[in-house]
């Protein structure tokens, strides 16, 4: 009996250093994993996108991401090629375009991505050949008018989602990539959503969310396939920003503006290939992994069933 105490008691100070070591080891851990955040979120350069081409293309760059994505693009000197599907839209944005950064050269494509799109991609063909298109932005994307389960999405509804979401970003990169990769340099950036990757399930959203993993997935593909090839890809993942299309209409903490996001966003192109630029959002995130994905799915769908709610009753208040 003597003996088992003194043993326990000799062996007590070696567990005691290992499970101490290993706190120690967890602690830094996430203290360099704070560091990396840090600076790669605000102290991390950005690349010089004119290092890729002296053009970007935009697709949907009359409003919110888009429109906010083509200034910075023309701040940061590239000229561009905007695609969208309405000429006066084109026009006024490459007017103020011009007045904020000056001598940015700026063509414009009419496109409807609900519509014809191989008359589509011939029209962004012709439009770019010759042209150095270095960075590509697909922002094109079409979600609910608001919250509704999957039986009550129309036919008209879910053909276009997955037209504008799945065939319009796939399509015009097939169309622009060929001359990246003749020239061996090039940065295509398509927009996903948290929807998909960031949160485990978007009940009443089921068929957008599942174009935009479609994305997520496409995007990391292109990633490995074409990253010898001077071409890097990235899926970037915002979570909710102050546009018309996610029906907000001021900014908050962690609803940033479309400038304030595009900005941030501008800043990542080049480096990961999944990411989420805005540094609120990438917090969400980190809370969002750390909860029980039964919690998770719960809360969303009791927020969606509430958007639901209100979407009815305001459709319902257009009908009286």
């Amino acid at each position: 009996m003597k003996c088992c105490i003194i043993a326990s008691l000799e062996t007590q100070p070696l567990w005691s250093g290992l499970l101490f070591a290993l706190g120690l080891l967890c602690l830094v851990r996430i203290f360099l994993a704070f560091l990396r955040w840090v600076y790669v979120n605000f102290l991390r350069p950005p690349k010089n996108l004119k290092n890729y081409g002296s053009w970007a293309l935009v697709t949907a760059p009359t409003d919110g991401i888009g429109k906010s994505f083509a200034s910075q693009l023309a701040r940061a000197g590239l000229n561009l090629v905007l695609v969208g599907r309405n000429l006066d839209k084109l026009k006024d944005v490459s007017n103020l375009i011009r007045a904020a950064v000056g001598k940015t050269q700026i063509k414009t494509v009419v496109v409807d991505f609900t519509g014809d799109l191989s008359e589509g991609m011939v029209k962004i063909h012709e439009a770019i050949e010759g042209l150095e298109i270095g960075v590509l932005i697909n922002n094109v994307g079409l979600s609910y008018p608001y919250a509704r389960f999957f039986h009550e999405v129309d036919e008209k509804l879910l053909k276009n989602l997955i037209r504008v979401n799945v065939e319009g970003t796939t399509m015009v990169t097939q169309t622009v990539l060929p001359g990246m990769l003749k020239r061996k340099r090039g940065a295509i950036v398509n927009i996903g959503s948290g929807s998909s990757a960031v949160i485990p399930s978007d009940p009443l959203y089921a068929v957008y969310a599942a174009t935009k993993a479609y994305i997520d997935q496409f995007s990391r593909c292109l990633y490995v396939e074409y990253k010898k090839s001077g071409i890097d890809v990235q899926c970037q993942v915002p979570l909710q920003v102050a546009t018309k299309m996610a029906s907000i209409k001021r900014s908050s903490f962690f609803v940033p503006s479309s400038e304030g996001y595009a900005k941030a966003a501008v800043r990542w192109i080049g480096y990961e290939p999944r990411c989420s630029p805005h540094w609120t959002h990438s917090i969400l995130w980190a809370l969002a992994m750390s909860l029980p994905e039964s919690l998770v799915d719960s809360l969303r769908l009791w927020s969606c069933i509430r958007i639901r709610q209100r979407g009815q009753l305001k459709e319902a208040r257009k009908k009286e």
